[in-house]
């Protein structure tokens, strides 16, 4: 097969002196409530060859699951309001500097624990240190996507948290297609394995390696997955 990677993205990466292929495999657009296990059979399976990874994307698997809150559902109070002010705000949207964000930290974990990641996060960015807000909020706040239309314009108003389960529901596809996989939550600015298949035997240091230029793009390429082969 022809390997492709989406514009600006390579082919190849070295891994430990290890050389690796990566296909950007194109999907449809994935909506709340479709099966996971039915993607991998239509979009991978066919791909697939004893000894390939596969790296999906967190965010399709956590709509699969409908790990998905709505905008109407959080009702933005006086806190939320105020604190985004005093938060980061990325170009990209993705912060807490979003009010409808920032309230869903606070409905999550509590205002207490926001306050206190507020205070401690503003004190430390005096010297340098940045991300111990998310940090003290946890992982299900930081991993929060959505909220924005700067890509998607069915994302506005719907948040998607992180999957449940994403060791399990890599083991579930390898049991059931017989495929080793991982799930990963990568963009430009930083790359994370949240979850991989029980028979995978790199070490999460060479997981990352993999996608460390984050592969599946920014953008609208509607490539959730990629297949990741070691190079003969």
């Amino acid at each position: 097969m022809e390997f492709v990677a989406n514009e600006g993205k390579n082919v190849e990466i070295e891994v430990n002196g290890v050389t690796y292929m990566r296909h950007a495999i194109k999907t449809h657009f994935v909506r709340q409530g479709e099966d996971y296990i039915e993607i991998f059979r239509q979009y991978a399976l066919p791909l697939y060859e004893p000894g390939d990874i596969v790296s999906s994307s967190e965010k399709i698997i956590a709509l699969c699951q409908n790990r998905v809150v709505r905008r109407d559902e959080l009702k933005v109070g006086f806190w939320a309001k105020l604190l985004s002010k005093f938060a980061s705000h990325p170009d990209t949207g993705v912060g807490v500097g979003e009010t409808i964000k920032m309230q869903y930290a606070i409905t999550k974990v509590g205002l207490p624990r926001v306050l206190w990641a507020s205070l401690a996060g503003g004190v430390c960015k005096l010297f340098g240190k940045r991300g111990v807000f998310y940090e003290i909020v946890g992982a299900d706040v930081a991993g929060l996507d959505g909220f924005y239309d700067h890509v998607w314009e069915e994302y506005r108003d719907i948040g998607i948290e992180n999957p449940a389960n994403p060791s399990g529901v890599c083991d579930e596809i390898r049991e059931k297609l017989g495929m080793s996989c991982m799930i990963v939550d990568a963009n430009d600015l930083g790359q994370e394995v949240l979850g991989y298949s029980s028979d995978i035997t790199l070490s999460l240091e060479e997981l990352l390696g993999l996608i460390s230029d984050n592969p599946c793009g920014q953008g609208q390429q509607t490539t959730p997955l990629i297949l990741i082969r070691k190079k003969k």
